[in-house]
């Protein structure tokens, strides 16, 4: 059985960093392409991030220089760095295996004053 689960959200000040961590089992992550998404209430889910097999990556515009994707292929683990933090970025983060397309249960970031 495969599974992604997702941690290390939380409350945070504006400003601050958190690291999400998306741990896998049942499944080789090092195979697959690997996202982070997120959803805002009221809003439609957004990519927030990529990481390809050969670790390249790629981020939304709302993200990018702030927000690092990366993998540890030895523990199975998608990771993302969360710099520089805005209540925008307020939302339940989620982690994806497209190509198979399994889902995480999300983990909710809230950032705040």
């Amino acid at each position: 059985q495969v599974r992604l689960v997702e941690s290390g959200g939380g409350l945070v000040q504006p400003g601050g960093s958190m690291r999400l961590s998306c741990a896998a089992s049942g499944v080789s992550t090092a195979l697959y392409t690997m996202r982070w998404y997120r959803q805002a209430p009221g809003k439609q889910r957004e990519l927030v991030a990529t990481i390809t097999t050969s670790d390249s990556t790629n981020y939304s515009d709302s993200v990018k220089g702030r927000f690092t994707i990366s993998r540890a292929n030895a523990k199975n683990t998608t990771f993302l760095q969360m710099n520089s933090l805005k209540p925008e970025d307020t939302a339940v983060y989620y982690c994806s295996l497209p190509f198979l397309g399994y889902w995480g249960q999300g983990t909710q970031v809230t950032v705040f004053s």
